[in-house]
Formats: C-alpha cells, sequence, structure tokens
C-alpha cells in the first residue's frame, strides 16, 4: 500500500517485502531471538509483573468506585510488557498522558494503512499522494522512529562507557549484537522498522482483543459467570498468573473457547495484511491476474452462516464441540494467517491474551457505568487495518 512506502518501510517491512532473503533472514532474527520458546519463558516474569500493575490499577478504581476504561488499560499494560521486553523500560503508565498518545499515535498508523487511498489503484497518482496519507504516515512514522533512535543511542552509550557492564538481556540486546557481527547483514535501520511492525501490531491487536472480550461477556453475564466459576474453582491458591504463564490451558478450555469466539467475531486484523498474486493463476473460476492485491476477510468468514451456527451470536460453547484452533491450520478460523506468512508473535501474543483476560476475571466483578442494560453495550466497530470498538469500554471493577 501506498502509505506503508513511507519512510521506505516497505523496503524493510517484515510484514510487506516479498519472500526473499532479507524476509527469510528477518523471520529467522524473530523466530531466534525474540519469539523463540527460550525467550518466552525467560520473560514470564516480565508480563507477570505488568499484569499485576494492571491489577494494582484496577484496583484503586475499585476501591474509588471508578470506571475503568478497559481498551485504554490493556493497551498500557501489553505496551510496557513489550517494552520492557525489547528496551528493558515503561513506555508508559496507566492514566498518563503519554500512554493516551501513543495510543492515539498507534491507531493513527493504523486507521491510515487500512483507509482507502486511490493511489493504491491508481498507482500512477503516487508521485502526488493525491490524499496525503503517505505524508500524514511518514509524519506518524517519523515520531515512533525518534523514539526509537533515542532507546538505541542510549543503549549504545551505556555499552561503550562500561566494559564492565553486564549486557542487558532483552531484545534490543540481541539485535544490536546481530547488528556488530561483521558476517551480518542486520542493520540499524532494519531494527527500527522491525520494531515497529511487531511493537505495534503487538500493542494493538492483544489489547483490542481484550476489550472486545471483555465487552462480549459484559453483554453476556451468564457468559461472563461461567468463566469466573471456571478459573476460581480451578486456580485455588496458586495464583492464577502462574496457572497460566505455565500454559496449562488445558485447564481451562471455557476460556480458550471464549478468547476463540472473540476472534472469530472480531478478528484483530479484519482482512489480514494485504497479499499479492505472484503470478496469474484462476481460483474457483475467478482469474486473479499477476501483482493483484489480495484482501483475505476473515471478518466475513467468521461470519459466514454456511461455517458456522448462529454466526453473529457470542456463543463461546461452539468452539467445546469443535476441534478449532487459531494456529493456521483451520481456515474457518485463522486470526493470525496462515502458512509462511503466519504472525510471528502468535505465540507471545496468546501468552499475553489469555493471561490479562485470566487476571480481569479472576481478581474482580464487573458492572456496567451508569446503570447501563447488558443489551445496551455499544458494539459498533472502528475501521482501519486493525479493528477498535468505536466507543471505548467502560466498566466498573468489584470485589468479589
Amino acid at each position: 500500500m501506498d502509505s506503508l512506502r513511507a519512510l521506505d518501510h516497505h523496503k524493510f517491512s517484515i510484514v510487506y517485502l516479498p519472500v526473499s532473503p532479507p524476509w527469510r533472514n528477518l523471520r529467522k532474527v524473530c523466530a531466534i531471538n525474540i519469539f523463540s520458546t527460550k525467550r518466552l519463558d525467560a520473560t514470564q516474569a516480565i508480563r507477570r509483573k505488568k499484569v499485576q500493575e494492571l491489577l494494582g490499577y484496577v484496583q484503586e478504581n475499585c476501591n474509588s468506585g471508578s470506571a475503568v476504561d478497559i481498551g485504554q488499560a490493556a493497551f498500557t499494560t501489553v505496551l510496557n510488557s513489550l517494552s520492557n521486553t525489547f528496551f528493558s523500560i515503561d513506555l508508559a503508565h496507566h492514566e498518563s498522558d503519554l500512554s493516551q498518545s501513543f495510543r492515539e499515535l498507534v491507531c493513527s498508523i493504523m486507521e491510515e494503512a487500512g483507509n482507502p487511498n486511490l493511489a493504491d489503484y491508481f498507482p500512477i497518482l503516487q508521485f502526488v499522494d493525491p490524499q496525503g496519507s503517505r505524508k500524514r504516515m511518514t509524519s506518524y512514522i517519523a515520531r515512533v522512529f525518534g523514539i526509537f533512535d533515542g532507546i538505541i543511542n542510549q543503549r549504545l552509550q551505556v555499552r561503550a562507557s562500561s566494559t564492565e557492564c553486564k549486557e542487558i538481556d532483552d531484545v534490543l540486546d540481541s539485535l544490536l549484537n546481530l547488528v556488530e557481527e561483521s558476517s551480518s547483514e542486520f542493520s540499524f535501520n532494519d531494527i527500527k522498522h522491525l520494531l515497529l511492525d511487531l511493537l505495534f501490531a503487538g500493542i494493538d491487536t492483544t489489547s483490542s482483543t481484550v476489550e472486545w472480550a471483555m465487552a462480549e461477556l459484559l453483554q453476556n453475564p451468564e457468559k461472563l459467570a461461567k468463566a469466573q466459576n471456571e478459573l476460581r474453582g480451578l486456580v485455588g491458591m496458586d495464583g492464577i498468573d502462574k496457572i497460566v504463564e505455565d500454559f496449562a490451558l488445558s485447564r481451562f478450555p471455557y476460556l480458550q473457547a471464549i478468547v476463540k469466539e472473540t476472534l472469530r467475531l472480531h478478528p484483530p486484523v479484519p482482512f489480514l495484511v494485504p497479499h499479492k498474486a505472484e503470478t496469474e493463476v484462476d481460483i474457483c473460476g475467478f482469474r486473479v491476474t499477476k501483482n493483484a492485491q489480495i484482501l483475505v476477510n476473515i471478518w466475513a468468514m467468521g461470519r459466514d452462516s454456511n461455517i458456522w451456527a448462529n454466526p453473529n451470536s457470542f456463543m463461546p460453547k461452539r468452539f467445546s464441540e469443535r476441534e478449532i484452533d487459531v494456529n493456521g491450520q483451520d481456515f474457518e478460523l485463522i486470526p493470525f494467517g496462515a502458512g509462511r506468512r503466519i504472525c510471528p508473535g502468535l505465540s507471545m501474543a496468546n501468552r499475553m491474551l489469555h493471561l490479562m483476560l485470566a487476571s480481569l476475571l479472576y481478581t474482580f466483578d464487573w458492572k456496567l457505568v451508569d446503570g447501563l442494560k447488558p443489551s445496551e453495550v455499544d458494539m459498533s466497530e472502528k475501521f482501519g487495518l486493525t479493528l477498535h470498538k468505536a466507543e471505548p469500554l467502560l466498566a466498573i471493577p468489584i470485589k468479589p
């Protein structure tokens, strides 16, 4: 898409590069240095700490009887979890202006990338950028790169000034080590573009899914109670964070079903990311020309009555009756994509998503603000590259 040509992002992006040696190198970096099982296990403590901070913030609202903006709270938690995994620092705090402005920046990038753009359909217009999409995107990405430059330069100064300083064992340090290897083709520019892809995609999709799941449960109180009974009945004294992070999710089939049903109804990226046909091909009688842009409408697939009974209803129990997963093998449900272009951060998103949702449901009861009835919860959608609730979900936590 033309807007993603801003600052030549399309030449470095793991999302938009064609299958090629640079793309394979980026996938390898992700698999080994960022999303390996060893790395994810090593960062369990970070995720637990950030979720505990989330629960502390919710507890303050519980004590005062104040409502929680679920999407904003989830966003700050995921942002800090990833920023600590990547940089060993917090980038925001709950109720801080920085958290809100960073969320607005993420949403602006995702909306700009998802907005229809004449230059995508009439390539000759790319020279004039008639809707100003690439210009706005350039400004957004430049702001993000400014943040990354400050973090990277500070880390380089620490590495250069202290020979006795123990290396910080985070993702940034691993990537900087790659840059310094003489045999590596990885550069500082690659680091910034990769972090842009991973940080923004990971924050936005995970936090919006938590918000959609909570909205669906508050709209369906009997399903909310069933999820809480499952969690509170099985966890006991072990602590919800330990159980979920140890990935004993088989003990919580209803929690898993809620996440799958939320991803079916509200896929984080409703058209996935755009693909391109490398050759001309006939599919089911349709001729797809070479270089055509392909959008996979998984939002419509999730609501197809030929595949799903009562497709517009929130029914987690359907996944108790069907063996379907989100790992790209069952094409009825592919919110993270499938095949070799599947989301590289699927395993991290899966851990963080279940941990946050389980912790919010286990620790607190919830009620809607202003005496709203469950049927009055606003479920309208705000479309961009990713799918957001049009109106923020506000809910009041209650100590059970």
